[in-house]
């Protein structure tokens, strides 16, 4: 088959999302399709692999940056954007594809096209934007319990700004009747999007099609620890640096841990300001993968205690198949993702008295850690590019 993958942004760009879609593409490719996939251009030169062919996207974002809350991660807008949408006619003419698979938002350039009746489409959903603006579905701190127009507007508003919040909120509820017309197949990437984006509601196909890791990284010989990371013991998270991914509560669980307590290792994109870090606290900002699967690999645990619905991050995964012991909390779809007390010890989200009390006993317990490991290894095998590229290949083939 001849496959077009649309996504908002491709690596080097650094995000679950994104390496998603590119582990994705290369699965499809070894397994003999030609694979295309189509991404804004973020002004990077995409990286290159065997049988995967990467086309860049004019968007609104290259004449107005001020748009957008960071300029250098460009939105796929709710709408249609006229720039993108001239693009990917053009390319799907070139190309004629035989299925279509969209990531998020791009899809509302594509889906005013003719050609988004006529060839099978497969839509991914990697968060809450089907029905949320700020696709985070939180609401004044806790988990939404539902769109709503007054609160929606509101709280699109507080996120984005007065202005561009209204538009982004009124338009994704407006695009929601023309995705569910044009759309034969959503794939949630957990259980939980797929209920809180209503999907049952709305009468759609829909199928969880979670993230996945590559088969060999479970298999990884001993990866040299990185130059960057503390020569002693230490906890290592991975992720936004912000409160929703819980690091406010694991830097206050950390200082509560006993005297002679593992190093801090943080790394990811600065969200929000940590304020003053106490010694033995590192921050690291935009690390190479292979750095970061290092940073699980020799850690005491990977600690990753989101407090939103966090989809399906890769980042548990990845600690998992590595076989780093996890701690982390049951919030969105790490819930399908690990056996709580067995493949990791789970934790009530935004707890500071629980997240440094399950701290404590694996530093204590080296035994029951490496349980907790071994157990991670096996679960994750459910979530191993081979057996999901496997499942979407089955649909695309449903379509075709």
């Amino acid at each position: 088959m001849r496959i077009l993958l649309l996504a908002q942004l491709y690596p080097p760009v650094i995000g679950g999302e994104e390496r998603h879609v590119r582990n994705l593409a290369v699965a499809l490719a070894e397994r003999g399709h030609d694979v295309h996939v189509a991404t804004l251009d973020a002004d990077l030169a995409p990286l290159r692999d065997p049988g995967v062919t990467v086309h860049l996207l004019d968007h609104v974002g290259r004449r107005a940056p001020r748009l957008y809350p960071t300029a250098d991660r460009p939105l796929a807008v709710p709408v249609p954007d006229p720039w993108t949408t001239r693009d990917l006619a053009r390319l799907v003419k070139r190309l004629e594809p035989d299925v279509v698979h969209a990531h998020n938002w791009i899809v509302a350039s594509y889906a005013v096209l003719p050609a988004a009746r006529r060839l099978p489409l497969v839509l991914s959903l990697h968060d809450y934007s089907h029905v949320c603006a700020t696709k985070r579905f939180m609401f004044e701190g806790e988990v939404c319990s539902g769109p709503g127009l007054r609160k929606c507007l509101s709280c699109a508003s507080d996120h984005y700004g007065r202005g561009r919040g209204q538009l982004v909120a009124t338009a994704v509820a407006a695009e929601l009747p023309l995705r569910k017309r044009v759309v034969d197949v959503f794939t949630p990437v957990s259980r939980y999007v797929g209920e809180a984006n209503r999907l049952d509601e709305q009468g759609v196909r829909w199928e969880v099609v979670p993230n996945f890791v590559p088969d060999a990284l479970t298999a990884l010989p001993e990866p040299v620890r990185d130059d960057a990371l503390p020569r002693a013991p230490y906890l290592f998270f991975a992720g936004d640096l912000s409160e929703q991914k819980g690091v406010r509560t694991l830097l206050e669980a950390w200082r509560r841990l006993p005297e002679g307590r593992p190093e801090l290792v943080l790394v990811g994109r600065p969200a929000d300001p940590l304020g003053e870090l106490p010694e033995g606290v590192h921050v690291h900002h935009h690390w190479e993968h292979a750095r970061v699967l290092s940073g699980f690999r020799h850690a005491v645990a990977a600690v990753l205690p989101s407090e939103w619905p966090d989809p399906c991050p890769t980042t548990v995964l990845e600690a998992m198949a590595v076989g780093a012991p996890l701690v982390t909390t049951g919030r969105g779809g790490i819930a399908d993702m690990v056996v709580p007390g067995e493949s990791a010890l789970v934790v009530p989200p935004g707890e500071v008295a629980a997240l440094a009390s399950s701290l404590t006993t694996l530093i204590a317990d080296p035994a029951r850690a490496r349980g907790l490991a071994d157990r991670g290894q096996v679960e994750v095998k459910r979530f191993l590019q081979s057996s999901v590229a496997a499942r979407l290949e089955g649909i695309y083939a449903s379509l075709v």
